[in-house]
């Protein structure tokens, strides 16, 4: 299984409330997308990793200049003002041998090794796998009032991260048959399920945790500082 990673960072900022996209600022003296570089450099399967970028990007290179990984960064790419626009343009971009894509944040910076390594083994024995997380909180569905319609059962209920991986050829056909509901698709596997393939949950991790807000970013760089200190 030779495995490429789309990672997306194309987003522009904000929503975070930055002149600068949140994963070109500064955590603990790197850029964020350094560190989410590093994290997945703990896979040995990872033969590439595919940057999409957006099309007023002023940061990238400088951020990534002088670095080195087990794996290839291939040029960047530009993507679009849709997540799903992003994909494909970097789904198209990657070498030929790829048999297997993740689709991975750039603003999620701290996928554990082991983590890696278990969305990878689930999604080589079913084709794809995203990593979750039992939830907890009790779940509200509402309707635009702000009335209660319903409590799912949490049992039933997982919250997914990124990296979520499948076959190429499963990404490339579930894009294609969904190409007209795209905008309705929130996650890269809710297209997948919607094709009609089979995903499967994956142990996600706690600390595997999307920065979106400034408050995410505190966190970010007071869990790194303890972890080296």
């Amino acid at each position: 299984m030779k495995v490429g990673v789309l990672l997306l960072s194309a987003g522009s900022g904000k929503r975070f409330g930055s002149s600068i996209p949140k994963q070109y600022l500064e955590v603990a003296s790197k850029p964020l997308i350094l560190h989410t570089l590093n994290s997945l450099n703990q896979e040995p399967r990872i033969a590439v990793v595919q940057p999409v970028i957006g099309s007023r990007d002023l940061w990238y290179h400088d951020a990534v200049a002088g670095q080195a990984w087990n794996f290839d960064l291939l040029p960047p790419v530009e993507g679009g003002a849709e997540r799903s626009i992003s994909m494909q343009k970097g789904l198209a971009a990657l070498p030929a041998d790829i048999d297997m894509v993740a689709v991975h944040d750039a603003a999620r910076a701290l996928p554990s090794k082991a983590l890696l390594k278990d969305v990878l083994d689930v999604a080589e024995v079913h084709g794809a796998a995203v990593p979750g997380l039992a939830v907890h909180d009790t779940i509200k569905r509402i309707n635009t009032d702000g009335k209660v319609l319903e409590t799912p059962d949490r049992s039933s209920l997982m919250a997914v991260q990124t990296p979520q991986v499948a076959r190429r050829d499963w990404f490339v056909s579930a894009l294609a048959q969904e190409k007209e509901r795209l905008h309705l698709h929130t996650d890269d596997a809710s297209v997948l399920e919607a094709a009609g393939f089979d995903v499967y949950i994956s142990q996600g991790d706690v600390n595997n945790r999307k920065v979106t807000t400034p408050q995410d970013m505190l966190w970010l760089q007071d869990y790194i500082k303890g972890v080296d200190s």
